[in-house]
């Protein structure tokens, strides 16, 4: 009778260590899920954030440009600007990037500052063919 009762009392044992693992193990995860949540929403408002600053710039004091002079494009630069449209006598083409905090160029807003700046721009002109032509 003592070494069945031994082996009962040992597998109670594993067992309830089991249970509790598990239940640790859950506790854990909540947490983790918590915090991957909070900073899930704290990365989607400072999105969000960009996102509105980005739009309401060129209405900002500091803006050096006309609002009604900008257009925005988002993606892969925010604006441009057609310096002098408002006199119908556009003297220059500014592309403008709105960053705010510590946020910096992406990789792909670099290479288009860098190809910008070194006058790699073009004029084309795309016509469709239609009857008329």
């Amino acid at each position: 009778m003592g070494e069945p009762f031994a082996i009962l009392l040992a597998l109670l044992f594993l067992l309830i260590g089991v249970l509790v693992g598990k239940l640790l193990v859950e506790r854990k995860l909540e947490g983790m899920i918590k915090e991957i949540r909070e900073d899930a929403i704290k990365k989607s408002r400072a999105v969000l954030t960009g996102q509105f600053s980005e739009q309401i710039a060129p209405y900002l004091p500091d803006f050096k440009y006309s609002p009604t002079e900008v257009r925005f494009i988002g993606k892969p630069v925010d604006f441009i600007v057609f310096e002098g449209m408002d006199e119908k006598e556009i003297r220059r083409v500014i592309f403008v990037e709105v960053k705010s905090g510590k946020s910096s160029l992406s990789t792909h807003e670099r290479k288009l500052r860098d190809v910008i700046k070194e006058r790699k721009v073009d004029w084309e002109e795309y016509r469709i063919k239609g009857k008329g032509n």
